[in-house]
Formats: structure tokens, C-alpha cells, sequence
């Protein structure tokens, strides 16, 4: 693919500043930033479309202008489980969207309203309506990948190990075409005590944390796995995707580790966007899955 030119230095400050907004608690200014310099052209966007009325859910599609048979991805954003709105992650479902591949982002019930079981049903659900409406959409059912950034990489990758969570959709994980990780949590027990908001989620007892953990449900029947982590990672530790790494080899599962040097948290999910995405090759990396697996190989757009 053509590399994208440089973004100008600028707007980079620009974004440095949001970024400092971020740190004294204003993510929405960060991410007004950062959606500010994304391409709309020859993207087609549906947004606050409703897939769980009961609990008044919805989420937003960027797709590729008059696209046939292409993948779709559905990507879980993160925020501890607790905060984080879809609108805010426009710019992962532009970038996405300008290179072939249908975004669908939904909204999912947060702690305290939910403890982990309400927050993976709602995952569930969103991973089956993207099914469902794969075709409408330009893609095929047998084409949908996961994809999450740390909570959001903990609640994909649970989908994509144990059974359960899709079971009721008549699915099991290794009919999604693959998952994504970026820096997720995925082996994160014992948890802390200091860390309440967690141990309300997913319990104090050694058992229900279990649950949690995307490390303990590999059983050899997972879908292709691309899991992306940053070295210089403080809030998620390298070895939650070294260890989900490790227990997929075990089963000889299609996976491949990627660990970028020097490249911290936020900063991996923020590669997607047009400011730094020569800041690490998460797009490229992400792209170059996507397209290497048979059906997602059959597209055919044409933006």
C-alpha cells in the first residue's frame, strides 16, 4: 500500500496538547483531536444504529463506499472497564475503513451498572448483529474479526476463548476469522486489593477471577490471533500477551506476537490515527492480518 505522507508538524502539537488534556482528565478533548484529522473521503459512516434496545445500546459503522466481500472487524474500546464512549474511537473505523475493511464500533454497559457478565453479554450481542448484517453492510458472515485495545482487548479476547459468551448466538470462537489484540489484558490474577473497581467487576475469589482470564479458556479451538503489545506498556504488563502468546502455541493455534520497543499504552491504539501513525506499524500490522487469511483475501472494493 502507498505510505501515507507525513502529518504536518503542526497539527502533531496540536494533538500533543489534547494529550496533556488527557492527563488532567479531559479524554474527550484527546479524542475530539484526534478525530479532527481523520479522512472521510470515500467513507460511508451510519451512526447510533440500535443493536440491544432492551439495555438502549448502540454502535456506529465505517465502511468503504460501494465495497463487496470485504472483512469486517468489530473493535472493543478500552477504559478499565468503566468509562469510554464509541464516538470517540471515529478515527480506528476511518483508518480502517480508507484501507477496504468495515469497522463496526459498539457502546457496551460499564461498572458499576454491570459487573463482567453484562458487559460480555452486550459484546456478544454486538458481535452477532455484526454477523447478521455482514452481507448488508458489504462483507460476509464468515469474515468478522475482533479486535479491542486493553479492557476491550480483555473483553474480545474472551469471545475468541471461551465458548460461552457466543453460545447463545448458536457461535463458537473459531467462527469469528480472527482476533486482534492491542496491549489487552488477558492473565491479569491475582488482582490487587488496592484495585476495587476491579474486584467488583470480576470478584475478590480466586475462581471468579478466573473467569477474567483470557489465558485460562485456550483450549485449542481459538480463530487466528494477532496480538500487538508495546514494550514500554505501564498500565498493561508485555507479559498478559506474552503468556495468551505462549498458551496458544501450546495448542499449536495460529498467533502472532508483535512487541513494539519503547512503544507505551495509548500510544499503540493511537498509531491508528493520521497524527502518529508513523509512531508504530499497528495499522500496517493489523491490515497485513486481516488480508493474509483466506476469506478475508477475497476483496473487492471499489473506493
Amino acid at each position: 500500500m502507498a505510505a501515507s505522507p507525513p502529518f504536518p508538524t503542526c497539527f502533531r502539537w496540536l494533538i500533543v496538547l489534547a494529550i496533556m488534556l488527557l492527563l488532567s482528565g479531559c479524554e474527550a478533548s484527546l479524542f475530539a483531536g484526534l478525530n479532527a484529522t481523520d479522512r472521510h473521503a470515500g467513507i460511508e459512516t451510519q451512526r447510533d444504529i440500535a443493536f440491544d434496545a432492551q439495555h438502549q445500546l448502540e454502535l456506529d459503522v465505517y465502511r468503504p463506499a460501494d465495497v463487496t466481500h470485504a472483512p469486517l472487524v468489530v473493535f472493543f474500546y478500552g477504559g478499565s472497564w468503566v468509562r469510554g464512549e464509541r464516538a470517540w474511537y471515529r478515527f480506528v473505523g476511518t483508518a480502517l475503513a480508507a484501507h477496504g475493511v468495515i469497522v463496526v464500533i459498539p457502546d457496551y454497559r460499564k461498572y458499576p451498572q454491570v459487573k463482567m457478565d453484562g458487559f460480555m453479554q452486550d459484546a456478544a450481542r454486538a458481535v452477532a448483529w455484526a454477523r447478521d448484517h455482514a452481507e448488508a453492510l458489504g462483507g460476509t458472515p464468515d469474515d468478522v474479526f475482533v479486535m479491542g485495545h486493553s479492557a476491550g482487548g480483555q473483553i474480545g479476547a474472551l469471545l475468541a476463548t471461551n465458548p460461552s459468551w457466543l453460545e447463545p448466538y448458536g457461535l463458537q470462537p473459531n467462527d469469528l476469522a480472527g482476533f486482534i489484540g492491542l496491549a489487552g489484558c488477558y492473565n491479569f490474577m491475582p488482582i490487587p486489593a488496592s484495585e476495587k473497581d476491579m474486584l467488583g467487576m470480576f470478584g475478590r475469589d480466586a475462581a471468579s477471577q478466573a473467569r477474567a482470564q483470557p489465558v485460562r479458556f485456550v483450549r485449542g479451538k481459538e480463530p487466528p490471533m494477532l496480538l500487538l503489545q508495546g514494550t514500554a506498556d505501564h498500565e498493561v504488563e508485555p507479559s498478559n500477551a506474552v503468556s495468551l502468546a505462549h498458551a496458544l502455541q501450546a495448542q499449536h493455534e495460529d498467533v502472532t506476537l508483535d512487541l513494539y520497543p519503547g512503544v507505551g499504552h495509548n500510544a499503540l491504539v493511537f498509531a491508528l490515527s493520521r497524527p502518529f501513525q508513523h509512531d508504530a506499524p499497528t495499522l500496517d500490522d493489523v491490515l497485513r492480518f486481516i488480508h493474509a487469511h483466506p476469506v478475508a483475501s477475497k476483496v473487492t472494493a471499489t473506493h
